[in-house]
């Protein structure tokens, strides 16, 4: 896919992976409510297979090609969520992963990948020896490489998650989440352009990795430097292809703290019942500081993943 997608490039997205992904519940929470003055809808994406929204960017990527295009497998490099999402959509058809991971990855994780069938390869805790090492692998197995998020079979893939919610949800004005690489954010933008113009997007980033407000600001991408965030998934600069719809067609970007998120994902936890990691907890945060501005709102927000070291866990 060549060029921004477009609503039919949705849908027929949607179609491809509905066979191995879920369609995720809708939750609300009367006390949340009350705390934040408007009415807010949960997308609960960690309920996803991989317990993360993943799923869908990589299996709509894997399923777009033919049985016999497969057959070397595929690539990645990723030391979460993409890295478990492109082991099943590999192994759900029919064909191998190889999973680039930084030593230093969380164990709970490799641990996951390899149990959906991946061959983990671990590397140096940093970009250039992930991307070194991947495009060894690439070379000597004849793998399709499957980017995290710069990619618009992958954007194409996580704009499902918003189209499910805006058609669950028909009287939606805000839907917010966070902002990483893009891949999510920037396919929540396009949904909502396409399915119902009037929903404003915001996205919620980490102070402490905050190269999408700066980069908004600036009108050209600022790389994130030493990002320092527990919201361990956010820590990635935003990519070419998601900044430039987000930069169109996203409304704001709202940045929190680390004490903020900490709180929200706490909230999340004890109100809903549920688990969160803390880059889900991130737009949460975003609309607990500004609340004010949300008053009598219908707000979606997405909750993006659930993978969470539970011996490790910020409260």
């Amino acid at each position: 896919m060549e060029s921004i997608p477009s609503l039919s490039d949705i849908k027929r997205a949607h179609q491809r992976i509905s066979k191995i992904i879920l369609e995720t519940p809708v939750m609300t929470s009367n006390s949340i409510d009350e705390m934040t003055g408007c009415t807010v809808f949960f997308k609960c994406e960690n309920f996803q297979k991989v317990g993360a929204f993943k799923m869908r960017g990589a299996a709509n990527m894997i399923l777009g090609f033919r049985p016999e295009e497969r057959v070397n497998g595929f690539a990645t490099h990723s030391s979460g969520n993409h890295a478990q999402a492109v082991a099943l959509a590999a192994k759900l058809s029919g064909t191998k992963a190889y999973v680039v991971m930084p030593e230093n990855s969380a164990e709970v994780k490799i641990k996951a990948t390899k149990e959906y069938g991946a061959e983990v390869i671990l590397c140096e805790a940093n970009e250039k020896s992930r991307i070194k090492t991947c495009n060894e692998i690439i070379a000597k197995t004849g793998a399709i490489f499957v980017p995290p998020f710069d990619d618009y079979r992958v954007i194409a893939g996580q704009a499902t998650v918003a189209k499910e919610f805006i058609e669950a949800e028909e009287s939606l004005e805000v839907i917010m989440t966070p902002v990483g690489g893009g891949g999510l954010a920037a396919g929540t933008a396009l949904a909502a352009k396409y399915l119902d113009p009037n929903i404003e997007v915001i996205l919620g980033e980490p102070e402490k990795a905050d190269d999408t407000y700066k980069s908004m600001k600036a009108g050209k991408i600022m790389p994130v430097k030493n990002p320092d965030t527990i919201a361990d998934g956010l820590k990635v600069t935003v990519g070419e292809r998601n900044f430039e719809i987000i930069q169109k067609e996203v409304k704001e970007v709202i940045t929190v703290s680390e004490a903020e998120i900490i709180n929200a994902m706490r909230i999340i936890w004890e109100r809903m019942k549920i688990i969160v990691e803390p880059s889900c907890a991130v737009p949460f945060a975003a609309l607990l500081k500004r609340k004010d501005e949300f008053a009598g709102k219908k707000v979606g927000i997405i909750l993006t993943g659930g993978n969470v070291d539970l011996g490790n866990l910020p409260f």
